[in-house]
Order: structure tokens, then sequence, then C-alpha cells
């Protein structure tokens, strides 16, 4: 591969990364185009700056020593707070990429400190998700596709990606098990309980087997009425409208309700090996970033497990 093509591959990997993030930032944390200008312009600046530096690090790649220089250079140009600012922009870019997995850290937590902590969103209670259940409406055709939907994102602790891809080939209710493909299109099986299978299968059953059901979509669990797959943006759109109406006022993703599952489970005392292996995690530290629990779970902890209680 000559230099010119594999500098063209390295800035088509930056702009994709750069599309998601945009797509993340509209669409999950509802910010404005102008907001979305002032971050996309930091990583641009720092693409400029690889550029001159004739650096050919792509986002998954590029490491602290990169980025020390790019904001040492920076530093000679604006003032501390647009310095900072850039440090603050870039850090969310990369915590972003970590939350989605692509990362396993943010290169930018050791230029201010040896550890800063990541950004997770608020865990929901069992009864704030009741409460979000509760304000579907059953009365269209869409209620019963959505609550089975949320349903599902809690009950089996699944990404967004791993909803839409759903399949019903995937779905061995039988042996208690859903098929999910994960990232790096890496199969695990997920346990499904009782309430959520009855949940797809009244959705199934009832709802589905009236859609106009579009070629290449016959596989597919979850439609939208138009008999396709939905998409990621559907489902964001889904949860934002329901937290809405419960008056939940958190910021929720579908992420959080995956956030929440692995947390739940670590509070009634499931091993984090085995949610290791329900999240589809390929490192034990990975999962642990969800482990955020209150002192007052821990004190149970010890008065209940350590021998000298």
């Amino acid at each position: 591969m000559g230099w010119l093509s594999f500098y063209i591959l390295v800035l088509m990997k930056w702009e994709h990364a750069i599309q998601d993030y945009t797509h993340y930032l509209k669409i999950e944390r509802g910010l404005s185009e102008n907001s979305i200008i002032n971050y996309t312009l930091d990583i641009q600046r720092l693409l400029k700056f690889m550029q001159i530096q004739d650096i050919k690090d792509t986002p998954l790649s590029i490491e602290k020593e990169v980025l020390q220089q790019f904001i040492f250079e920076t530093a000679k140009l604006v003032n501390a707070r647009s310095q900072s600012r850039i440090i603050s922009g870039l850090k969310s870019f990369f915590n972003y990429l970590v939350f989605e997995e692509y990362r396993e850290s943010n290169p930018m937590d050791l230029i201010e400190s040896p550890r800063i902590g990541r950004k997770l969103p608020d865990t929901l209670s069992v009864d704030e998700i009741d409460q979000i259940v509760a304000h579907i409406d059953l009365s269209k055709p869409e209620g019963e596709r959505n609550r089975a939907i949320i349903e599902t994102l809690y009950g089996c602790g699944l990404r967004v990606s791993e909803l839409i891809e759903l399949k019903l080939s995937n779905l061995f209710f039988d042996e208690g098990y859903i098929s999910v493909v994960g990232k790096g299109d890496k199969q695990r099986f997920v346990p499904i309980g009782e309430a959520t299978q009855k949940f797809i299968n009244f959705y199934k059953n009832e709802i589905r087997h009236h859609i106009d059901i579009k070629k290449g979509h016959e596989d597919t669990l979850f439609l939208n009425r138009r008999g396709k797959q939905l998409t990621r943006a559907m489902i964001f759109t889904i949860v934002k409208q329901l937290v809405e109406k419960a008056g939940i006022r958190k910021k929720i993703s579908p992420h959080t309700f995956r956030h929440s599952f692995a947390t739940h489970l670590l509070e009634n005392g499931a091993d984090l090996r085995a949610i290791q292996l329900m999240l589809g995690h390929e490192s034990i530290t990975t999962t642990e970033i969800y482990m955020h629990l209150d002192r007052s779970h821990l004190n149970e902890v010890i008065h209940n497990f350590h021998p000298r209680r």
C-alpha cells in the first residue's frame, strides 16, 4: 500500500468516527447544532495537526504522547480557557469511543491526572423502569413492540446494535436463551427470563404477524410500521419519549438499561464473571466500569459476607 493510499485510509477512519460521534451528540445527548459543531471542531483541529506532523494514527491507535504534543502546540496559539475547552472536547470524544467499547481506555485521562473516572449514564431503579413501561401506550400496535423492546434491553442487557439485529432464529426460548451477535461479530448466548419471553411472544404472535414485512427482513424480530428493521435512532427516540412521559429527570439512553441490568445483577449477588459473559465483554476490567455501587450496598456486602461481620 502506497503512502497516499495509507493516508487516505487513516483519514477515512477519522471521518467515520467523527460522523458516528456527531450522531451520538445529536440523538443521545440532544445537543444543538452549534454545540455539535464546537465539539467536532476540536477533533478537526487535532486531525489538521496530525496532517502537518505526518502522524498516521487512527482514532483507535492514537496515544497520549501525540495528544500531549498537540495540546502543547495548541497552547501557543490559544488562551487558557480555549485550551481547556479543547481538552474537554477531546476527552468527550475519546470517552465516547470507550463507552461504545471501540477503545479500552481514554488516552486523554492521563494528561490531566493518573486516573479520571469515566462518566456513565444514570442507573435506573426497578421502580423507574416500571414507570417507563407503565407509560407505554398499549392501545397502539407499536406499544406492544416498544414494551418488548424495553423489557429486552433491560432483561438481557443488550447493546442497541444487538437489539435491532436480533433475529427470530436467535430465539431459543425452550432452552431459556437468545443468541446475540456482539462487537467483532462475536456470538454469545444470553439468558432470557420468562417475563421477557412472554412480551416478545405476544408482540411476535399478535402484532408482528400482521405487518407487511419487506423482503430481506423476514427474520428480523423488531420491525417498524413499514416492515423493515428499526434503526438505532428510532430506539433512542422511543426511549427518550417514554422517559419524558414518565417524568424521570435523568439523562437516559438505551444503553442505560444495559448499565442498570449489570448493576442490579451485581447488587443482588451475581458473580462478576457471569455478568462479563452476559454483557459480552472481552476483559473483566470493562465489566468493572459498570459497577458503581453506593456505599450503603458495600456496607451490606461486608455485613452479610465478611467472616468478622
